[in-house]
């Protein structure tokens, strides 16, 4: 690298043009009489420009002013026809001095704009989040929904910017809000809310009346749905990854949008659209007909997460909609509220699809077995101890399967010293020993295959498992022990930096699953490596398990270091159970003198191959021929 030094000659010529600079301005300085003419026409043009703001006042008020006007003179309406046609006479109509209308239910606290008709913001009042706030769904401008469509005098609108009228009435227990976008008094675009006792679904209808001859049919009409999931949990990461927008079309499928990147789509017969916000939902429902096509996005907003970012991701979606007898007419639900299964489920409208239970076998297992039993649980006891009764019922259920497992664990190490025998003999003649290997394993009832396949019918209940405590809403903000939220994580130290993948906490379920799973492994695996002789041509698994062994429950610690201290606590119980059961089932249930004698037994039997093993032994004997074709051409 060049080292930097001072030029002499650079540092005089800044100086000069500095001096030089000085010298301009001290000359060009006006005189006192040139200052007191200044001061007049700096004044005389104020007054100017504001009696010129005065007379433009119509021309340049926005939007957002509409609201706040109130008797408009003949000057301003002529105005306002020109600009917005047959509905500037909403303009006329007198207005309060609030902006919103404040309507309160069992469930919520909303806020109507009366600019643009719709809710400005959404409070839930029986929920807070991690920091003991309300969680609010809409708030401070991060939802939008519009409507835009042409006129007859081809004008284009947008409900957003005009200005509607508010009324407030009661229709035996159910609150109606009624916004109404005039052309007069007999007609207008409606929106009306029916807000229920004790429901976080609103019944929501967009209609016109008399407006047939004001709408544009030919040009198209779009509802905008635009909407920023606000952040609610202590890990905005974990919470975006439950973070969707979920949708039901072609009459009964569901979908999502991607999990974590940008995503996009056009979709067609729309039943509903879910903007889930992990355990929160917003959610447009379809009442009449679906909506036969839509534009959905779904942008995700959290790029750095050690940034303490507001919102998770933005949703948007662009729906056509239909006029009939050059009307509007759309009866809709607005559902805002728990991600729920047991309160999405009432209604009947599969809005419980949306949370991810897991597909195809896990969901079912998640709805038919978990979500019931644990519901039942917890309905008699503390949360973290239905999640261990629940555990030690998951593993009774299992115990057959790692009986199996063990069983087919102690055949193979009893049969060991005849398979090390066979593998001497033939060690020239690999095909051969492999053909005397599988033979002895059959006759004995010993293959190794037999222990492999009882494993594999636990991964659709562990995968189930791993869905469900994620998603169960019951464990939001339960305590357990020093845990003070089951479904986050249990954090027992912060750090003053941020470890990648790890995060900027020391969770301690994590670590207590990470041992034992440790020691289950260097239980289990080793027992495996002493009886697993290693192939030539074939991948040493004695080195493979061995490093699994320390793998597997680094990953643990790392991976859930960030997610629900429930399912943490269900792996470190799972396993503490696997041990005991296994130590049972090694000390007090096999008997390997009495397993010996059945596979004696078992090989003086005549064992009849099945379908496979007999095509496994045909393309041995066949690999054996080609073999022996081969060696007899090189001699």
């Amino acid at each position: 690298m060049e080292e930097k030094k001072f030029d002499i000659n650079s540092i005089i010529g800044f100086v000069l043009i500095f001096g030089i600079l000085l010298y301009i301005m001290y000359q060009n300085q006006p005189s006192p009489e040139e200052i007191e003419a200044q001061k007049q026409a700096e004044q005389e043009q104020v007054e100017a420009e504001q009696k010129e703001s005065k007379q433009n006042e119509v021309v340049v008020t926005t939007a957002e002013d509409y609201t706040n006007t109130q008797a408009l003179d003949s000057t301003q309406q002529v105005a306002f026809q020109n600009k917005l046609g047959a509905f500037s006479y909403a303009l006329s109509q007198p207005t309060s001095a609030a902006n919103q209308t404040t309507v309160t239910t069992d469930v919520f606290e909303l806020k109507f704009n009366h600019k643009g008709g719709h809710l400005a913001q959404v409070k839930l009042k029986k929920f807070v989040d991690y920091n003991s706030v309300p969680i609010y769904l809409v708030q401070n401008d991060n939802s939008a929904f519009n409507i835009n469509f042409g006129t007859s005098d081809n004008r284009i609108l947008n409900t957003q910017d005009l200005p509607f009228q508010p009324t407030v009435s009661k229709s035996g227990e159910n609150t109606i809000v009624s916004m109404k976008l005039k052309v007069s008094e007999s007609s207008y675009l409606e929106y009306r809310y029916e807000l229920k006792p004790d429901d976080y679904m609103i019944d929501f209808s967009i209609k016109s009346k008399g407006l047939s001859g004001v709408f544009n049919t030919s040009q198209p009409i779009t509802l905008d749905w635009k909407q920023k999931g606000i952040r609610h949990a202590k890990s905005i990461s974990y919470e975006n990854r439950y973070t969707r927008l979920t949708y039901m079309h072609e009459e009964d499928r569901v979908e999502k949008l991607g999990q974590m990147g940008d995503d996009d789509e056009v979709i067609n017969d729309v039943e509903w659209l879910s903007y889930r916000q992990h355990f929160f939902s917003s959610i447009l429902v379809t009442k009449d007909q679906p909506f036969k096509k839509a534009e959905i996005t779904s942008q995700n907003l959290v790029e750095d997460e050690e940034v303490d970012t507001l919102f998770t991701k933005l949703y948007t979606s662009k729906i056509p909609l239909a006029y009939s007898g050059g009307e509007i007419n759309k009866d809709l639900g607005l559902y805002y509220g728990p991600t729920d299964a047991k309160t999405l489920k009432q209604y009947d409208e599969n809005l419980e699809e949306s949370i991810p239970f897991g597909w195809g076998i896990f969901g079912w297992i998640n709805k038919a077995i978990f979500i019931p039993l644990f519901g039942w649980l917890s309905s008699m006891l503390p949360y973290g101890i239905a999640i261990i009764v629940m555990t030690i019922l998951v593993k009774i259920m299992l115990s057959f399967v790692q009986y199996k497992q063990f069983m087919s664990q102690a055949k193979m190490k009893i049969l060991k010293p005849e398979l090390d025998a066979l593998r001497t003999k033939y060690k020239d003649n690999k095909l051969k020993a492999q053909q005397e290997t599988m033979a002895l394993q059959s006759k004995a009832g010993a293959s190794p295959l037999s222990g492999c396949l009882p494993g594999l019918m636990q991964i659709p209940v562990f995968y189930a498992l791993f869905m469900f405590f994620p998603t169960a809403f019951d464990l939001r903000q339960k305590s357990f022990l020093w845990v003070g939220d089951l479904s986050s994580y249990d954090s027992i130290a912060d750090l003053p930096f941020n470890i990648p993948f790890y995060g900027d906490h020391v969770a301690l379920f994590p670590i207590l699953a990470a041992i034992a799973i440790f020691f289950y492994m260097k239980m289990t695996t080793g027992q495996q490596m002493a009886q697993q002789p290693t192939q030539e041509g074939m991948p040493d698994m004695g080195k493979m398990m061995k490093y699994m062994i320390y793998f597997s429950p680094l990953l643990m610690l790392i991976f859930f270091n960030n997610y629900a201290s429930g399912l943490s606590l269900y792996y470190f119980i799972s396993n503490l159970i696997s041990i005991g059961i296994m130590l049972v089932i090694k000390n007090y249930i096999i008997d390997e003198d009495k397993v010996l004698a059945k596979i004696e037994v078992s090989k003086s039997k005549p064992k009849k191959q099945n379908r496979f093993q007999k095509k496994m032994a045909e393309m041995m004997e066949q690999a054996e021929q080609q073999k022996k074709g081969q060696q007899k051409r090189k001699k």
